[in-house]
């Protein structure tokens, strides 16, 4: 009998474990399929990340799977045969959830890749360059979490201000200036209003808009996933922030601290002017005994150099696509922006005729879902898609392009050129700032 009661008890055991476990091991074995599917479908098209990312140590990874829902962008890790793999490059925009998440630090937030290096300047724990006075933080130094990156620019301008400090600042007469801010986005916003709370003399200028990168993230994009400290506001304790909700919170900061930014107005040289800096811009040349570049890795607008691009219907950005109705529209590029610029501008309430003009074979550094979106727009006849196009001049209702071997005229009464960034590379070597190159490495 109570080898009967045992046979009972083990096989009750075995059922309810199997119950227990049958599910989990489904829903694993599920997910494991769909992150190889995506790894292997990255890896065959050559998919590589646009910016920051996390690259994994297989040798501390354990495969808790943590850092896989962490994510707020989807599926960008998976875990496949017990290891966590970048399954998903195009989706990642450098939230850094993923980093926080994982239980062993397996987990490094990188630039780069290993055969595409990217430039970063050197600089000090104080921020400072090699050139002394000049100083740099946020995303040109290789920070691009927003959270971080503000941080950057508060923590340096508090060791400036501490620095000046003993020399006077504030103390020099005439137009002379404690600080000179490059870029209003988040590292030069957090800048620019501890500036103004360390009592500093400061200006702050931006090529475009107050923002930075933000700015020109797609709409409802999820932008910060954890609480931050902005000076003159406090703490930002909502999880998940959106483009739109970032940028009216820094507008709700800038009224308050009554902080003037010079958008629209673009640096063109800094130089040393005795013991200053001169920086001239598009608009006048300020003299300031410190400078901070706070700009993204952006950069300008890469141009076509084709005849016609100067024309006041050519655009490097779309702010809004309801602003155009009725045009016969040429999107040139194969990313993210390109792709979002297109699909929007073919809403079918706007009755615009689109056409996207890409040189490649495959749209390989947009993300799953834009592709996606993008073709089932081709497919439906609302967008045109000539890939291994090229512009070759621009006309007042027409673009010339070169495609596949062939000359081709599309007509075009707007021109949306989306070739992605010019790095300020050589704008820092003019500075005299030394650059190392980092291929996926922390």
């Amino acid at each position: 009998m109570d080898v009967l009661l045992e046979h009972i008890e083990l096989t009750l055991f075995v059922v309810l474990s199997a119950l227990v476990i049958a599910p989990y091991w489904i829903r694993t074995s599920r997910r494991e399929r769909r992150h190889r599917a995506q790894f292997e479908e990255a890896v065959s098209a050559g998919l590589e990340p646009a910016s920051l990312h996390p690259v994994i140590d297989p040798l501390k990874c354990i495969g808790t799977a943590d850092c896989t829902p962490a994510c707020p962008e989807g599926d960008v890790l998976g875990v496949v045969d017990g290891r966590a793999v970048l399954a998903n490059p195009t989706h990642c925009i450098g939230h850094g959830a993923c980093l926080a998440a994982c239980p062993v630090e397996a987990i490094s937030l990188v630039f780069g890749t290993a055969t595409r290096g990217v430039e970063i300047p050197n600089v000090k724990p104080n921020f400072e360059t090699n050139v002394a006075g000049l100083y740099i933080a946020g995303e040109l130094g290789g920070m691009g979490l927003i959270r971080n990156a503000m941080t950057q620019g508060r923590q340096a301008v508090d060791g400036i201000a501490r620095e000046l400090r003993g020399g006077g600042a504030g103390a020099r007469g005439g137009d002379v200036l404690d600080l000179f801010i490059v870029g209003a986005g988040p590292s030069g916003l957090a800048a620019a209003l501890t500036a103004r709370k360390a009592g500093l003399r400061f200006e702050i200028v931006d090529q475009e808009q107050v923002g930075g990168s933000v700015y020109h993230y797609p709409r409802k994009k999820v932008v910060v996933t954890s609480e931050f400290e902005i000076p003159f506001y406090g703490t930002v304790k909502a999880r998940a922030i959106s483009k739109e909700e970032l940028l009216a919170i820094w507008h709700e900061v800038i009224d308050a601290a009554r902080l003037e930014i010079h958008t629209g107005e673009r640096v063109d040289t800094v130089s040393r002017d005795g013991g200053l800096f001169a920086i001239t811009t598009s608009r006048r040349t300020y003299r300031a005994r410190r400078v901070l570049l706070a700009i993204g890795r952006r950069g300008s607008p890469r141009k076509l150099e084709v005849p016609g691009e100067e024309a006041p219907h050519v655009a490097y950005s779309l702010a809004d696509a309801a602003d155009f109705h009725g045009d016969r529209v040429l999107v040139v590029g194969g990313g993210n922006s390109a792709l979002e610029a297109a699909s929007a501008l073919a809403e079918p309430t706007l009755e615009n005729h689109v056409t996207l003009s890409y040189r490649g074979d495959v749209f390989s550094r947009a993300t799953a879902s834009v592709r996606r979106q993008f073709e089932e727009l081709a497919d439906t006849g609302r967008v045109r898609a000539v890939l291994r196009s090229e512009v070759r001049a621009i006309h007042e209702r027409a673009v010339d392009l070169a495609a596949d071997g062939r000359e081709l005229r599309v007509g075009a009464d707007r021109v949306f050129v989306f070739a992605g960034g010019v790095l300020p590379s050589a704008f820092l070597r003019q500075l005299g700032v030394a650059v190392d190159t980092k291929f996926g490495t922390a």
